[in-house]
């Protein structure tokens, strides 16, 4: 029989888990859409700051929808038949309006598996009834490189 004189040992403190809320990974500075924007501005906007869509709001700043890339291909599909490089529809006609919304107090676990489950590429974050920000898939992939591997 082998005996061990090690003592006692000292369990060495857990690390806290590391919590990562939307709130911390969310776009704030956000290109915005009016319903009566037209597609040509749309697009014109997404070009330029190289973003895939945005939330639309009317005019008192409420949410009412989304607007995307794949929106907009409606609309540059019509202009190929109607044989016009211009488009004049508005975002309104195209936009979603089956907006899902976040928390930004919701964690971004919780975030990614709302994105497994659903077609979309943005949330809008909504806290007290206004929107303060967009999540976005990118966002969410963006963050997990950062966690440390032993506190998550």
């Amino acid at each position: 029989m082998v005996k061990s004189f090690q003592g006692v040992r000292e369990v060495e403190p857990k690390a806290p888990v590391q919590q990562i809320l939307v709130k911390d990974q969310m776009s704030t500075n956000l290109a915005t859409f009016s319903p009566d924007d037209s597609i040509d501005q749309v697009l014109e906007v997404l070009t330029k700051r190289k973003i895939s869509g945005g939330p639309v709001l009317d005019e008192s700043g409420a949410l009412v929808g989304i607007i995307s890339q794949t929106d907009c291909l409606a609309e540059i599909i019509r202009g190929k038949y109607t044989n016009t490089v211009r488009f004049p529809a508005k975002v309104k006609e195209h936009m979603s309006t089956a907006i899902v919304s976040v928390s930004p107090d919701m964690s971004l676990f919780d975030v990614a598996q709302k994105f497994l489950e659903s077609k979309f590429r943005r949330f809008p974050v909504i806290k007290d009834g206004h929107l303060v920000g967009q999540i976005s898939l990118s966002d969410v992939i963006r963050a997990f490189p950062k966690l440390r591997h032993t506190t998550w």
